[in-house]
């Protein structure tokens, strides 16, 4: 693995990252990438006032709409690849721009977290199923210090599913879905992006 590959997710998967497409090793690799794209968010009427706390904790979006202009800017932190920055930024048809910011830690025990603020986030598991990258949520995580509690996020929020997939050289698709056991699918955002191209042809000459 060169040293630009680095980063959490190929880390995370060992060697199944080079299972993964080469499109989908671009997205995901070290260094710096901007993507852009368009999301498709969606979900019922009755989570608007949840989706407003938790966009003031970090996570998420208040608002559905279909193609909303978005881009990712992503960073990796250190040369170890354990830490790595994601930047959302989402523009509306109407000029309103809303931010979903987390970071991405490897944590012990090759545990993927991804932390939305200082003090929460987000376990997943990710698998490579076929052409697909999948990932489920394992637990919420609450870290005070050195102290960790995990606790369920199929019973607060809804249980983790996402899918992405390449589309061809330079794009892919992803799909983000909380499903929960009582109330089914409580948010969802799905949408195309294209890779950052610098970044792939980058990779051929290293």
């Amino acid at each position: 693995m060169s040293m630009n590959n680095h980063s959490p997710l190929a880390l995370c998967l060992g060697a199944a990252w080079g299972q993964l497409s080469p499109t989908l090793q671009a997205h995901y690799r070290g260094d710096s990438v901007r993507e852009v794209g368009t999301l498709d968010v969606e979900f019922p009427t009755w989570m608007r006032p949840l989706l407003w706390a938790l966009q003031w904790l970090g996570a998420l979006v208040h608002r559905s709409a279909p193609q909303v202009h978005t881009v990712v800017e992503r960073h990796t932190q250190d040369t170890q690849g354990t830490r790595q920055t994601w930047k959302r930024t989402l523009t509306y048809a109407d000029g309103q721009v809303l931010r979903f910011d987390s970071v991405w830690v490897l944590e012990p025990d090759a545990r993927l977290v991804e932390y939305i603020n200082p003090w929460l986030g987000l376990q997943i598991a990710p698998h490579v199923r076929g052409t697909t990258l999948h990932y489920e949520g394992v637990c919420l995580v609450l870290r005070l210090g050195h102290w960790r509690w995990r606790l369920s996020e199929r019973w607060l929020l809804g249980h983790t599913v996402i899918d992405e997939y390449a589309i061809d050289e330079w794009h892919f698709a992803m799909d983000f879905r909380l499903i929960h056991p009582w109330f089914g699918q409580v948010f969802r955002y799905a949408g195309r992006f294209a890779v950052d191209q610098n970044s792939q042809r980058a990779e051929r000459y290293t």
